[in-house]
């Protein structure tokens, strides 16, 4: 298949392919008229590193599973330079998620004390003053 054909079967663009060829993550075939051509296994290969991306993986964290795909193993994660990957990305993932934890301890802090002082106030007493200054910004 041409670089296009390939482009719309994984959903993504010829420039973006033509990207992944130059940082040695897919390689392409010319034939006899120059053009680029490629096959099945390109297929997989790019929807590989589309999948790990969805899930946050960099670019360059996509070469492990490439080049076990390209090594012929049928799955891109069946190789231990992979899985070495995965266990990376857990523990980024957990490292986010204990920040994320802790962001949404002080917001829920913030929201009790907020509301706490809310409901102390005095019926019909001044409204609070919360003042936006829009003219100061530019």
């Amino acid at each position: 298949m041409r670089i296009g054909e390939l482009a719309e079967r994984t959903g993504t663009t010829t420039r973006t392919l033509r990207y992944y060829e130059s940082r040695g993550l897919l390689h392409a075939h010319r034939a006899q008229n120059g053009y680029r051509t490629y096959d099945e296994s390109d297929l997989r290969l790019i929807r590989q590193i589309r999948t790990l991306q969805d899930f946050g993986f960099d670019l360059e964290g996509t070469r492990p599973f490439v080049d076990c795909l390209r090594a012929g193993h049928p799955a891109g994660d069946s190789c231990p330079a992979s899985l070495a990957v995965y266990r990376r990305k857990l523990g980024e993932l957990d490292a986010l998620i204990g920040q994320l934890q802790g962001v949404r301890a002080e917001v829920g802090a913030q929201l009790a004390r907020a509301e706490l002082e809310a409901s102390a106030e005095v019926p019909g007493g001044p409204e609070p003053r919360c003042e936006l200054n829009w003219e100061d910004e530019g």
